[in-house]
């Protein structure tokens, strides 16, 4: 659904301990309150021989001009030759002339933009361009961090192998960083990228000692139920698999200005995995 936000003062994100983002052009928005039922030792999911997906149950809001979906984890924005099916042959199946606006790493949930049309792409592509339009993503971060919008400005470069570093040669890379709430050893993270470089959330929090949650290539590890749970039982011969069989990261939030000037902001709920993972960590605090 669309946000009518009202207009606030332009300025860069600043999130709170109370749970609450100011963003340029858009007024408070609170962060969702994700939770599931089902312990996460019980749920197995395959990504990568899911079913044929159902573009529009993925549609969280649309207009004449745009799409914006909540991506599933481990499905490709853009053609894959290793996957049956990705965002961008689904969104044209639904809307022939349909561009996706940019990018999520395939692992990572939540808010991605597609044009319905070559002139808000391309409108669209001049606020990507000039920083303009608003990102915001949620992370478990490993360990207890206290982040009031703190920035990491550092330039990162990519290599062949598709992996990220700090670099003083690398390309401008800008994150802001602010604690949603902390929990016995972890901490629930809201991400502001400036920019929008490769794995750069990842590397930024990882410069920061604060990597995510499974993300074993900058640093982070898997969480089991059983590090959190005092009482964990498994049953016999059976391998314990982790809460989250991904890096804890979803892009939470996205606006920006539409083709006939209207103030666009829209939220992506946590996907099952996430939320889970949130609620066992809240069960512990």
């Amino acid at each position: 659904m669309k946000s009518s936000l009202p207009t606030g003062q332009a300025g860069m994100a600043q999130a709170t301990h109370r749970g609450m983002i100011k963003i340029a052009r858009f007024h408070l928005i609170e962060f969702p309150e994700s939770s599931s039922e089902q312990a996460m030792w019980r749920i197995k999911i395959n990504y990568k021989h899911m079913k044929k997906i159902r573009f529009e149950d993925l549609i969280l809001f649309e207009n004449a001009d745009y799409l914006i979906i909540n991506k599933r984890p481990y499905l490709s924005t853009l053609e894959d030759r290793h996957e049956a099916q990705n965002i961008l042959e689904l969104a044209r199946e639904y809307i022939p002339d349909a561009q996706v606006c940019h990018r999520l790493d395939k692992e990572t949930s939540g808010c991605l933009v597609i044009a319905k049309h070559p002139d808000a792409y391309r409108h669209l592509s001049i606020q990507f361009e000039d920083r303009q339009v608003i990102k915001v993503y949620h992370a478990v971060t490993e360990g207890l961090h206290d982040f009031q919008d703190k920035a990491v400005d550092r330039n990162l470069q990519s290599s062949a192998k598709g992996k990220a570093k700090i670099h003083v040669d690398g390309k401008p890379a800008l994150t802001y960083f602010s604690t949603i709430k902390k929990y016995q050893a972890h901490t629930l993270v809201a991400c502001r990228p400036v920019t929008g470089r490769l794995h750069q959330i990842r590397v930024h929090l990882s410069f920061l000692n604060a990597p995510i949650v499974g993300d074993e290539l900058y640093g982070g590890r898997p969480l089991y139920l059983s590090q959190l749970k005092r009482k964990f039982n498994l049953k016999k011969d059976t391998e314990e698999l982790p809460i989250m069989q991904r890096v804890a990261l979803h892009a939470q939030f996205i606006g920006f200005i539409g083709f006939s000037d209207e103030e666009i902001a829209i939220e992506a709920p946590y996907p099952k995995d996430f939320a889970v993972l949130v609620k066992q960590l809240e069960k512990t605090d």
